[in-house]
């Protein structure tokens, strides 16, 4: 049995060793039937990788329906950090990974994209994968940037379009310059994209896409850096050591060493010296691979370009700005645009074979870049935030509106110009527009502007008052306001007396032929007076009382005249002199008012005013017998019946304009009387439902003046108005001269601050509203008619914005009829019904024995008394 073992061991060797050169024969042979058949591996390797291809992009596009998109909308103080910026960016690399275990890397990225489509300077959008929103939606940033959830962008398609991709080039290793934050990195960006202009269908769009650099990638590519050092290293040591025997070469074949050896005593060496070639420095790895040393915050990137447009030479030179903006980036590595340049062609990814990669990967937000483009966070600060504070963004048509002449919507602001140098009329919405101030220098722009702004307003439609004490701005605005289709609404209320025998219109304070209530008009004529003569309850308390209860009388007895169908017989404020000082006078008045005043008033008649000594009442009728004094106030005043009526000018839509006269102790009285009546009227639209009160825009220019007489009362305006839906506009030259509780009603309140050039005390508390940018210093320098604005636009603050103050002579010179100014005037004093100043007077001074007579005629005795007349009458 041991034999047989053997014997088959033996048989077995043989078998054994001979079965070597039998594989390998085999295996010579598979090779060369693989060479004769090379087609059929290279057919097999190109069907396994394009089934492997279509695979993963198969998976990518379904893992790229589950993404989400959030929208960043930063704050005019956003001022992020740089420890911000970067927590940022790891936020961004973390959910970049937050897909399915099975999609594949290219789909596993974060995409930043910056878009201007004229909606905006630049929107800042993030999109990836759904599993990563909560962690992206809560940003470092703070309350100063918005994240809301963003819908799905859908472009129409434009006529030109032209698509780029940038890469990393320059040294590998080295990183992009580093960008400071102050100005804002965005800055280029935004100032390429600034002159864009939708209604030619410009769109410009950067697409950062990030993920995670892959670590087999890296590691292969780090041996081949160290790699390509060592041989760099080794490759110099030769160099230096060729250069170093050939320097020693020369030394020894020079005549200088030659007769040193000569003249030397030793006995020189056979042969030439041993020179010792320099040893190959060591390959430190941080030297060698630079950014690419550590893989902490170290990402791929992915840069997309695309421009378009419906005009030709539009997208391309967009494109070429865009690529301007990026080399701010470059330094020892930079972005360049992949591609060749053949002529005038290029071959990029606008063209084959290039472009439809370039568009999968644009439409479903896949990071697959064909250059392997590495960065650290560090590097990306510039594009991991919204614009800051530091970026300077342009105004573009969805921002503030262009003005549209005609349009009641619109209010006209002033002449944009725009970074390419076009130049708009820019308007706010007339909705938004609550309150406005102007501050400037005398002649500077700021009555310019608001004329201007008037007079669209007017032409619109719309219904406002301009009060001017000093009538300049009226011939300034009739040539663009003789119109027949507005003149019928214009009325002047003149109050200068200029010429001969002027026209003024009239006024009754306390008349109730219009409807008013009886209380507001007493307490508006009180609080007129006790405003101007800085009268209160702990000063004046008397005199307060005494106005307060011969108001009230006055206004009983013209109530009950109008009752009785005889308006014309009504009192004025000129007859508080005779209710006071008149016993018959205020007998009459007290028995015709009968039970219009309340028992408390009659018995303050009946019991206080008998002790009152006769010189308490010089306080309350000197103010009086001034106004009496002038004639053009005792024309315009003295009147039973007035045609000044500025509820209902609100209602009506009238354009009115006011010129009170000059700014004297008198004057000023008659401007709180004329002020007071205005706050009366707009609160008294509490009588008509919101929707249905008609806008109404008080312009008021020189403020000091008008504030002067009435603090309390602008203030209450700039405060209360709005809800009555009047809009007031205020004028001055110093703000620091308005008294305090106005100027803080104007700050507080102003939808629209607009300064012109001054000097820097008068301009400083405009520029600390806006946060000294711009600085006073810098406002102070402008020219004439220049304007730094912030406005109210869809509910934020716009600006400040430096525009241009319209001219009238150019803003609306097709609106000038300077040849029917005249006409214009005539309609406008017609509608105020304006009479000479000597038939009012004449009229006014026969006015208290037409109200005596009333007075008479509604006593008992006088009733009485006219009985058997009347019947004597008829039969006669």
């Amino acid at each position: 049995m041991d034999a047989a073992a053997a014997h088959l061991t033996v048989q077995a060797a043989p078998r054994a060793v001979g079965g070597i050169p039998g594989l390998v024969i085999g295996v010579a042979g598979a090779a060369d039937w693989l060479y004769d058949h090379w087609y059929l591996l290279a057919l097999a390797i190109a069907g396994l990788w394009s089934a492997g291809e279509m695979t993963a992009r198969w998976l990518a596009a379904r893992a790229s329906t589950q993404r989400m998109a959030l929208e960043l909308v930063a704050s005019r103080h956003f001022d992020p950090s740089l420890e911000e910026i970067f927590r940022r960016g790891v936020q961004l690399s973390r959910a970049s990974t937050s897909m399915p275990w099975w999609a594949p890397r290219r789909s596993k990225a974060v995409q930043i994209r910056l878009r201007a489509d004229g909606s905006s300077p630049l929107r800042y959008r993030i999109e990836g994968p759904a599993g990563g929103q909560r962690l992206l939606s809560i940003t470092p940033f703070g309350p100063d940037v918005t994240v809301r959830r963003a819908r799905p962008i859908s472009d129409r398609k434009r006529k030109h379009t032209v698509r780029a991709e940038f890469i990393l080039r320059g040294k590998p290793t080295a990183p992009l310059r580093e960008v400071p934050l102050d100005p804002d990195p965005l800055q280029p960006l935004v100032d390429a994209v600034s002159d864009l202009r939708a209604e030619l269908g410009d769109l410009a769009e950067i697409r950062l896409g990030i993920q995670r650099a892959p670590k087999w990638v890296l590691r292969g590519r780090r041996m081949q850096l160290m790699s390509t050092a060592r041989r760099t290293e080794r490759r110099e040591a030769q160099r230096a050591a060729r250069w170093l025997r050939q320097d020693a070469a020369g030394i020894e074949d020079s005549l200088t060493w030659q007769l040193r050896q000569l003249l030397s005593d030793r006995v020189p060496a056979s042969g030439r010296r041993l020179v010792m070639p320099p040893v190959p420095r060591r390959v430190d790895p941080t030297e060698a691979l630079g950014k690419l040393a550590e893989d902490d915050h170290l990402v791929r990137v992915q840069l997309l370009v695309m421009c378009a447009s419906d005009t030709e030479g539009r997208a391309h030179a967009r494109l070429a700005q865009l690529q301007a903006a990026l080399d701010v980036f470059g330094g020892r590595s930079r972005w360049a645009m992949r591609g060749w340049s053949l002529g005038p062609w290029r071959i990029g990814a606008d063209r084959w074979p290039t472009r439809r990669g370039f568009e999968r990967r644009w439409n479903l937000g896949h990071c697959q870049p064909p250059h392997p483009n590495w960065v650290r966070l560090e590097e990306l600060t510039g594009l991991l935030k919204p614009p800051t504070v530091h970026c300077r963004l342009p105004v573009l048509a969805g921002d503030l509106p262009t003005f549209e002449f005609g349009n009641p919507d619109l209010l006209l602001q002033g002449i944009y110009r725009g970074p390419d140098g076009r130049q708009r009329l820019v308007a706010t919405h007339s909705e938004e527009t609550l309150f406005e101030v102007g501050v400037g220098k005398a002649g500077g722009g700021k009555t310019e502007r608001a004329l201007a702004q008037a007079i669209g307003w007017a032409h619109a439609g719309g219904g406002l008052v301009f009060v001017d004490p000093h009538r300049d701005s009226w011939p300034r605005a009739m040539p663009f306001l003789a119109h027949e289709s507005i003149a019928s609404r214009i009325a002047l209320v003149d109050l200068n007396g200029l010429g001969p025998n002027p026209r003024v219109s009239s006024w009754n304070p306390l008349g109730m032929h219009q409807g008013q209530t009886a209380h507001e008009v007493v307490e508006a004529v009180a609080d007129a007076y006790a405003s101007v003569l800085a009268w209160d309850d702990a000063t004046a308390p008397r005199a307060l009382a005494i106005l307060t209860a011969a108001l009230t009388v006055l206004v009983a007895v013209n109530q009950a005249a109008c009752q009785a169908g005889r308006p014309e017989d009504q009192a004025t404020l000129f007859h508080v002199r005779a209710l006071l000082t008149d016993a018959a006078f205020r007998a009459a008045a007290l028995t015709a008012v009968g039970d219009r005043i309340d028992e408390e008033s009659r018995a303050w008649w009946q019991s206080v005013f008998p002790t009152l000594p006769p010189d308490a009442f010089a306080v309350v009728l000197n103010p009086i017998a001034r106004l009496a004094a002038n004639p053009v106030t005792r024309a315009f005043l003295g009147q039973g019946v007035g045609a000044y009526n500025i509820r209902s000018a609100m209602d009506s839509k009238m354009i009115v304009w006011l010129c009170p006269g000059g700014s004297g102790p008198t004057d000023r009285l008659l401007t709180a009387l004329l002020a007071r009546d205005l706050l009366r009227a707009a609160r008294s639209r509490r009588d008509t439902p919101e929707a249905k009160r008609v806008p109404f825009r008080p312009y008021f220019d020189e403020l000091i003046t008008l504030t002067g007489a009435a603090p309390e009362t602008i203030a209450a305006m700039f405060e209360d108005l709005r809800k009555y839906r009047c809009h007031v506009h205020g004028m001055t030259q110093l703000l620091p001269r308005l008294p305090g509780p106005v100027r803080l009603s104007l700050l507080q309140n102003a939808s629209t601050l607009a300064t012109t050039a001054g000097s820097m005390a008068a301009i400083a508390p405009i520029t600390a509203e806006w946060g000294d940018d711009p600085s006073p210093d810098r406002v102070a320098t402008m020219n004439r008619y220049e304007h730094y604005i912030s406005m109210s636009v869809h509910g934020r603050r716009v600006g400040p914005v430096r525009l241009r103050g319209p001219y009238l002579d150019d803003v609306f010179a097709e609106l000038a009829r300077p040849q029917d100014v005249r006409a214009l005037e005539r309609e406008a004093q017609a509608n105020a019904r304006a009479r000479p100043i000597d038939e009012l007077t004449d009229h006014a001074a026969g006015q208290i024995s037409r109200v005596s007579a009333f007075l008479v005629g509604r006593s008992p005795a006088g009733t009485a008394r006219t009985r058997p007349q009347d019947r004597n009458q008829e039969y006669e």
